[in-house]
């Protein structure tokens, strides 16, 4: 995987570059839609490239390696081949909801022994296994083990928490480099920065990131509940020690304000599961504002979902339609919810490269957050 760094904004962080994968390249910033367990919810392959044009969709470790399992995607010859995408993929680690199975999960020096919230079998991620059952995924981009604490842990918790996911980084690095892929393409390892809301945790954490010379890097541990200015801090305090030749990954983040505000200050990349989650319980983000699409208001209203959208769904379909759909209970509206809201935020990440590229970014995003967080 190579990146490169295309355009700088001249007043503030905001970048546009360009990553290379095996499987095609990505132009930055750019949103990753999510596709758990190797499915973007309700979005057929065809879907992802004809109308939310997305570039690189995201595979979850976790839920792969419990369903089908790693014997079924090696048969098959990797996540690409078995679901038909054929463009870039990045799988997170899994960490994230191993450590969310409170009650039925271990963390160890080793790794993290967990119960299956499918059959309550029980299984061990460490390091090792980790970088195996990616190996076995085939993403192109793939991340390492880490422990993502509790928003509100305390400064004790977080510090010893830290140290732990340092220490497993290594050992992800060591099993990396002493395995070879499985498909015949090159896969990146990004490491993750962590360190909850504590600044020099979070300095610390960076400093050890940069120094392992990724090919990219991640930040995470943000957006589980802390207020979004510390988020917005610890992007900056962060985003100042990241190399600036190799992308950084936002993870999990989040509104179109969210992303914004990420890339003002040097963010590249982005995953959510809020455009097609809040889409289906009939969230609609627009260039106009958000719309809830139940509310009485938009029964008789016959104009489109969105005149400005990219989505053959925004002009075809109208807003009293998508309405009558959500109260009927219809299957269709969760899927036009969906592609509308992933197609709005590849379009509004595509916009902020533009108007990276063009030099009026700071003016353009000013006017847009205040569009993309006004209620309709």
């Amino acid at each position: 995987m190579t990146f490169e760094l295309q355009y700088t904004d001249k007043t503030t962080n905001a970048r546009a570059g360009l990553i290379t994968t095996a499987h095609g390249q990505i132009q930055t910033p750019i949103f990753m839609p999510v596709g758990t367990v190797g499915s973007v919810k309700g979005l057929t392959v065809r879907d992802l490239h004809e109308e939310v044009h997305a570039q690189i969709i995201l595979g979850n470790t976790y839920h792969l390696y419990l369903r089908p399992g790693t014997s079924i995607l090696e048969q098959a010859g990797g996540l690409h081949r078995f679901n038909g995408w054929d463009g870039p993929i990045l799988t997170d680690s899994g960490g994230f909801q191993v450590f969310s199975l409170t009650g039925i999960r271990k963390l160890t020096e080793e790794g993290c022994t967990f119960r299956s919230h499918i059959d309550g079998s029980k299984h061990t991620f460490t390091p090792e296994r980790v970088m195996d059952i990616e190996r076995s995924i085939g993403a192109d981009i793939i991340m390492a083990l880490d422990e993502c604490p509790p928003g509100t842990s305390e400064y004790a918790y977080a510090k010893k928490s830290l140290g732990l996911t340092h220490r497993w980084l290594d050992r992800c690095i060591k099993r990396f480099q002493e395995t070879d892929p499985l498909y015949g393409y090159e896969q990146s390892l990004f490491p993750i920065v962590q360190g909850c809301t504590y600044r020099d945790l979070r300095i610390e954490s960076a400093e050890f990131v940069a120094g392992k010379g990724a090919d990219g890097n991640a930040i995470g541990g943000l957006a589980v509940g802390e207020p979004t200015e510390v988020m917005y801090e610890m992007i900056e305090v962060v985003n100042a020690i990241l190399p600036k030749d190799k992308p950084r990954y936002l993870m999990g983040v989040g509104t179109p304000a969210n992303l914004l505000e990420a890339i003002e200050r040097g963010v590249d990349m982005f995953d959510c599961v809020m455009p097609t989650r809040n889409g289906r319980n009939a969230m609609l983000f627009t260039s106009q504002g958000i719309m809830n699409m139940r509310n009485k208001k938009w029964e008789n209203d016959f104009s489109p979902i969105d005149p400005n959208g990219t989505a053959t769904v925004d002009t075809f379909y109208s807003k009293a339609y998508l309405h009558h759909l959500f109260k009927a209970q219809e299957l269709l509206a969760l899927e036009i919810a969906s592609i509308h809201n992933l197609a709005f935020y590849l379009t509004l990440v595509g916009q902020a490269r533009e108007h990276i590229i063009s030099g009026d970014f700071p003016s353009w995003k000013n006017s847009m957050i205040k569009n993309v967080t006004e209620r309709l």
